[in-house]
């Protein structure tokens, strides 16, 4: 397939893409997020792609990683995906692992901007010119602000699918050249690294409530932690449970010892 530049994916695939999407979160999980529904939304164009098994089947698993984006725009970083996955059935020298490092780099991004325009503005003035006419009693309320805020959802999920693959393909073809693509991996990969970061500082909470004496002075050991290395407990936890999962341990016994411990240390005192 090597220099051959006719896009693989067609119109029948982006439309595959666009109303399974909608599917992306029957399949929701705490571990994975989005990513099976993610995967369901894209495997006729990875089916397209990878006509042999082993390869379709290695894709099949490579978008099984966590993913988690406003459902509105997700098409944008499935067509990105989708036409990285393209390249790399293309190139033999393509590095694979840049296809998890673009969507872990744009899944924060890109969350920011559709959660602030779909749940934050979209939403609020969808459901103010409905109960404008709601409150007076008329049925139309309920119905405009159900066609509103779905004719914007339709139609940005639409455009996303569309330009998201052709932005992608544009991309992967212009930087042949200019070796583009290594610089957007490695940008990438830092901004996953800062986005998983960010949300292990916001959403791991771990504090102790043990205390210490010191000259009949009563000190909080939380107190000196933060002053230590704020934070350090909701890491360390992270860090046990990366270390866990990279030893095979399977997810649901990590989150059931979480709990388990979690019980004991409140029962004890300990947080």
């Amino acid at each position: 397939m090597e220099g051959n530049k006719q896009p693989l994916i067609g119109k029948k695939e982006i439309n595959s893409m666009f109303w399974r999407s909608f599917f992306m979160q029957s399949s929701w999980s705490f571990d994975k997020m989005m990513a099976y529904g993610q995967m369901y939304a894209i495997e006729k164009s990875l089916r397209k792609i990878y006509p042999n098994d082993d390869d379709y089947y290695a894709a099949l698993k490579r978008h099984c990683e966590t993913y988690n984006v406003t459902p509105h725009i997700s098409p944008f970083i499935m067509g990105i995906s989708v036409a990285m996955e393209e390249e790399n059935a293309k190139s033999e020298s393509f590095d694979v692992s840049s296809i998890n490092k673009i969507e872990v780099g744009l899944m924060g991004p890109l969350s920011g901007i559709g959660d602030s325009f779909f749940w934050g503005t979209f939403r609020v003035i969808a459901a103010g010119i409905g109960i404008g006419f709601a409150q007076e009693g008329n049925v139309l309320g309920c119905i405009l602000y159900f066609v509103l805020y779905t004719a914007i959802h339709f139609i940005v999920k639409w455009l996303s699918a569309k330009y998201g693959y052709k932005i992608g393909t544009k991309l992967l073809d212009d930087s042949e050249e200019s070796h583009m693509m290594d610089k957007l991996s490695y940008g990438a990969s830092i901004l996953g690294l800062t986005v998983i970061g960010a949300m292990i500082g916001t959403m791991v909470t771990l504090s102790t409530s043990l205390t210490m004496n010191f000259g009949g002075t009563e000190t909080t050991l939380q107190s000196i932690f933060d002053q230590i290395f704020p934070g350090i407990l909701p890491l360390g936890a992270t860090f046990i449970c990366v270390w866990l999962f990279n030893k095979n341990v399977k997810t649901i016994y990590i989150i059931i010892g979480i709990f388990v411990l979690c019980i004991l240390g409140s029962m004890c005192g300990i947080f």
